[in-house]
């Protein structure tokens, strides 16, 4: 893989990851037309999303910092600075409930790790799954009444959003668009329901990227810097699409990404059968 290939796939896996039309499927069908790519299991996979990682943290800086500070008892608490109790617990219920979702998807994707890897092989199934994630992400934007916001959401809401994560792990099915969908169809606004997405990944990509360790010891150094010019590329890539993607969710624009999520499938099956 050169580095013009590890830049392209870095961007792809930046504007695919928070775009809610799946980065796995993007990354699969962008790796069959690359002629000689290979990585070892799916480690430049989680090495891109380690990149977009980066993004989350950074554009949601401000609501990781409370939700760390929700969870540091008062009474060790120092300075000047007052906090609003009220909304330390509405955070600290946001921070279990990340626990919730994140043991949820994390057994289903230890049970499944090997199954999961096989499926990275299709293109077929990955153009299938794109046309579910398109239904989702139509299905969600129809949602009337989406009202609920953090200070509101329960802990089954955790498992079902944390279902929809596990889900995710086939490719083709947006990680990002199913529990965005979910939040949606559980009647939890679609900007709480982003950002809860987006904090719930954060334990995801992480566990991911120590599943994937076992195969770093068969990288050369030539290409952990391949490696790492495409992480930064999804880095870079990936803050720019979280923007556009809550302007979109604020403007109940979902369906404009079903609309490609069906095109992308459809024409990939229709190519695989020529």
């Amino acid at each position: 893989m050169s580095v013009l290939d590890a830049i392209l796939l870095g961007i792809i896996q930046g504007l695919t990851e928070f775009l809610p039309v799946s980065s796995s499927g993007h990354l699969v069908i962008a790796q069959n037309l690359l002629e000689g790519f290979h990585q070892e299991g799916v480690l430049f996979d989680v090495m891109l999303h380690l990149g977009t990682l980066l993004a989350v943290v950074f554009f949601l800086w401000r609501e990781i910092h409370a939700l760390l500070i929700s969870l540091i008892p008062r009474r060790w608490r120092h300075g000047p600075q007052r906090y609003d109790e009220t909304a330390l617990s509405t955070r600290r219920n946001i921070a279990f409930l990340i626990l919730v979702g994140t043991a949820v998807t994390g057994m289903i994707g230890i049970t499944f790790k090997h199954e999961i890897h096989r499926l990275f092989q299709s293109v077929e199934i990955v153009a299938g799954m794109l046309i579910v994630t398109g239904i989702l992400l139509f299905v969600a934007d129809r949602v009337k009444n989406a009202t609920r916001t953090e200070g509101a959401m329960n802990i089954s809401d955790a498992l079902i959003i944390g279902l929809a994560q596990a889900f995710a792990l086939v490719p083709g099915i947006s990680r990002s668009g199913s529990t965005i969908a979910f939040g949606m169809f559980r009647n939890i606004d679609g900007e709480t329901a982003a950002r809860f997405s987006f904090l719930l990944s954060i334990p995801a990509i992480l566990g991911a990227a120590v599943l994937e360790l076992e195969y770093i010891t068969n990288v050369t150094p030539g290409e952990v810097a391949v490696y790492l010019t495409g992480m930064t590329a999804a880095a870079v890539t990936g803050f720019f699409a979280l923007k556009l993607l809550f302007f979109m969710v604020k403007k109940r624009g979902l369906r404009i990404f079903s609309y490609y999520c069906w095109f992308v499938g459809i024409t990939t099956i229709t190519m695989t059968m020529i």
